[in-house]
């Protein structure tokens, strides 16, 4: 997989993210679409400053990189699940939004974790 893909998913992210604020303003106030934007718009900043920190060579690559895909899957769930209950009515799956918040906790302690073996093996 390489950076360039996190870029990418990073801008879709964000979009996405600026969209849902319009909603929540507009189109469904108080359908939580509001955390969804954040969600979508702080994640994409960070997937592209945890690829930006991959390609500077600051972290432990494999578990860097598991920790991107972790932010792009968790994103995904909790943001896709609000999302889903405000105009459809329907859940992504069961559990989704804190299984995405979950996984998101998770990437992040992952991203550390890798910053912390890189500054171990120099």
């Amino acid at each position: 997989m390489t950076l360039q893909f996190f870029v990418l998913v990073a801008g879709v992210m964000g979009a996405a993210g600026v969209a849902l604020a319009a909603a929540a303003a507009h189109a469904a106030p108080g359908a939580g679409l509001d955390s969804a934007a954040q969600i979508l718009m702080v994640h994409a900043a960070a997937l592209l400053g945890g690829t930006a920190a991959v390609a500077a060579g600051l972290t432990f690559r494999p578990l860097a990189l598991a920790a991107l895909i972790g932010f792009v899957l968790g994103t995904v769930f909790f943001a896709g699940d609000i999302t889903l209950r405000a105009f459809v009515g329907n859940r992504l799956f069961p559990m989704a939004a804190p299984t995405g918040g979950s996984l998101l906790i998770l990437s992040w302690l992952t991203l550390a974790v890798a910053a912390a073996v890189r500054m171990v093996r120099g």
